[in-house]
């Protein structure tokens, strides 16, 4: 089983979101007889956010690329690579503003391709990443998966849709809530590891 894991938060391993992933991750060492993970750091090795090149290398057939072209779309490939070699991905999502961090932005932004993870057809849109299952360790400061803020929170609702655009559809959400409130940041973390491990013990 080949596990992507993609770290985003600029905390480290001191990061909500990074210890719930850890959780899920060591989870499916328990449900798999062997997995092999690949960990991206999107912090640690920063990505370049989109520009004018790497959309001119996109639009621009593989045997009319420039140097510079090749360049600017070797990031891509790589990511969309390790995307498609992968079983199942483990997202660490710290929200940052009501949203995902850049660096994770930038890495989708790399990986939605026309005619490479998605395409256009007559019978519509169709997502080429398939037979996949994605994880979301979501964390955040207040709460949003329910209540007062839930319209503020742009982390789940977006990976839905950007992630099932291209083909994910099989996606599993954990949250670690209320880190910075004083009534719950104490039995945040361990109320979320508890849910990880009872949604676990029924996979096989």
């Amino acid at each position: 089983m080949k596990i992507l894991r993609l770290e985003t938060s600029f905390n480290g391993e001191a990061s909500k979101s990074y210890q719930l992933g850890n959780t899920i991750v060591e989870n499916l060492a328990k449900s798999y007889s062997e997995i092999q993970v690949l960990r991206r750091n999107l912090v640690e090795r920063e990505i370049p956010h989109l520009n004018g090149l790497h959309f001119t290398a996109f639009a621009t057939p593989v045997e009319q690329l420039s140097e510079e072209l090749k360049t600017a779309i070797q990031y891509s490939n790589d990511f969309i690579e390790e995307l498609m070699q992968s079983d199942i991905i483990v997202i660490d999502v710290p929200m940052y503003n009501f949203s995902i961090p850049s660096s994770l932005k930038a890495w989708i932004d790399h990986i939605i391709r026309a005619g490479v993870t998605f395409r256009y057809s007559q019978s519509g849109i169709e997502g080429l990443v398939k037979n996949k299952r994605a994880y979301l360790a979501i964390a955040s400061g207040g709460v949003y998966s329910e209540g007062a803020l839930k319209d503020f929170d742009f982390t789940e609702k977006y990976l839905r849709n950007i992630l099932g655009f291209i083909g994910i559809q099989d996606l599993v959400v954990f949250r670690v809530e209320g880190v910075a409130l004083p009534d719950l940041k104490e039995t945040a973390m361990p109320k979320a590891i508890k849910a990880v491990e009872q949604a676990f013990e029924f996979v096989t």
